[in-house]
């Protein structure tokens, strides 16, 4: 998979990946870990050097969205 590309939208579709399964962007980040902040900064591109284009990637599987 390669790394999505970001933006507001990425951050919309993944919040809905998340409601489907029944949790959200918030809980998981909580139960893996990652500060919220950071994966919202990964997800919109603020945060996209390396470590942000891994948590984006993660983040993207976590909630079975198709980004690509």
């Amino acid at each position: 998979m390669t790394t999505p590309a970001p933006s507001l939208d990425l951050v919309r579709q993944v919040r809905a990946g998340f409601t489907l399964q029944g949790t959200s962007l918030k809980r998981w980040c909580r139960e893996n870990g990652i500060r919220f902040n950071n994966a919202r900064d990964a997800l919109i591109g603020s945060w996209n050097g390396p470590k942000g284009k891994a948590v984006r990637t993660r983040i993207v599987r976590a909630a079975k969205v198709d980004a690509a």
